[in-house]
């Protein structure tokens, strides 16, 4: 079968490859399901691994078959599967256990190993093939009524994690109602980050560089979310007038703006850190006060990445809610459909050129 791999390590080594078709005999215990992949998505995380920022190929290989984000349909199934049915639409969840005790009880996201497995990222292949295998445990049911946005579900699960987490967190404090939330940039993240604060009926504010009118603007307001441009003003200046806020969900990729949020936080309030950022930069930051204000607001910073079976299940209902409540909305962020894995080319051209959905059409449904 066809895959699109890279040699980790290797920059610029994305290329078309021939494996074995897997099977469910692979998976043990019978729990095997095997999926034939119709679409898979790409973000920048499969960016900077065919930039060889990071990746690692399974043992016994010298290449990764890229791609996290998923969906598919079921072909067959091991004797030992009941959740399962042979066309059913399913998408995978991303990290696999390790070692620790979190591995062990299903909240691999929250692993205390040093290694970690994720498919198409890091030692284990992803899902950018025609086919792939896999335990009936780390698939998730697709509505039929979702199939044509399926493969949003591993980015909307990132973003329902880090909420999720933020209310959790603030049950200490017996009685939170957050009521407003800024969102910190307009990619995929940050727009599904809008929709599901929205979709819990808070006010949001959504802060980008690029002004207004433009695709992700519209969409923004579509949901009755707020869209401000801060390319001729400081964040601060700008958040000044809408803020403080209870919640605050950093999607930027750009870490200087974390310390600039810090200072929007209202007391009681929680910063929810997304982005992925590599290198060496820095930023002076009024430490004192940050410090300051955390310790005597009772404020909190928590990050979120590769969530858990459960978020991605829940992140299924936020899908059919936003389906419901903004028909259509989701099918918006997916602008760059890609015919077929021989032109894999063409996705990481419209990443570097800032598309904010690109997704390869793998087969036909």
């Amino acid at each position: 079968m066809k895959a699109v791999a890279v040699f980790p390590g290797k920059p610029n080594s994305i290329h078309l490859t021939e494996m074995p078709k897997p099977t469910v005999s692979e998976i043990p215990v019978g729990r095997g399901v095997l999926v034939k992949v119709l679409r898979v998505g790409v973000d920048g995380t499969d960016k900077e691994i065919n930039a060889a920022e990071y990746g690692a190929a399974p043992e016994g290989f010298d290449f990764l078959v890229v791609g996290h984000e998923s969906f598919g349909v079921v072909e067959e199934i091991g004797a030992g599967v009941t959740e399962f049915s042979p066309g059913d639409y399913v998408v995978a969840t991303v990290r696999r256990p390790g070692l620790s005790l979190y591995d062990q009880i299903g909240l691999q996201d929250m692993t205390t190993d040093g290694i970690y497995f994720e498919r198409g990222i890091n030692l284990r292949h992803g899902y950018m093939a025609e086919y792939y295998s896999d335990a009936a445990d780390y698939l998730v049911r697709i509505p039929v009524g979702l199939k044509e946005v399926g493969v949003l579900l591993e980015p909307v699960s990132v973003v329902v994690k880090g909420i999720n987490q933020a209310y959790e967190i603030q049950r200490r404090l017996k009685v939170w109602h957050p009521r407003k939330a800024a969102v910190m940039g307009a990619g995929p993240i940050g727009l599904l980050a809008s929709l599901s604060l929205r979709l819990r009926g808070l006010d949001v504010t959504v802060f980008s560089k690029e002004p207004k009118p433009n695709h992700r603007s519209e969409l923004v307001e579509r949901i009755g979310a707020r869209y401000v441009g801060t390319g001729e003003a400081p964040l601060k200046e700008v958040a000044g007038k809408y803020g403080p806020f209870d919640i605050i969900f950093e999607a930027t990729g750009y870490s200087p703006v974390v310390f600039e949020a810090m200072e929007l936080v209202s007391k009681n309030g929680v910063l929810v850190l997304s982005s992925i950022t590599g290198g060496q930069r820095t930023a002076q930051v009024p430490t004192d006060k940050i410090n300051l204000d955390f310790v005597l607001g009772n404020k909190v910073v928590v990050g979120t990445v590769n969530a858990s079976r459960h978020d991605f299940q829940e992140s299924v209902r936020d899908m059919a809610m936003a389906e419901a409540s903004y028909p259509g909305w989701l099918g918006y962020m997916l602008t760059h459909p890609v015919q077929g894995l021989e032109n894999f080319r063409e996705l990481y051209t419209h990443l570097s050129n800032g598309a904010l959905k690109a997704f390869v059409q793998v087969a036909g449904p």
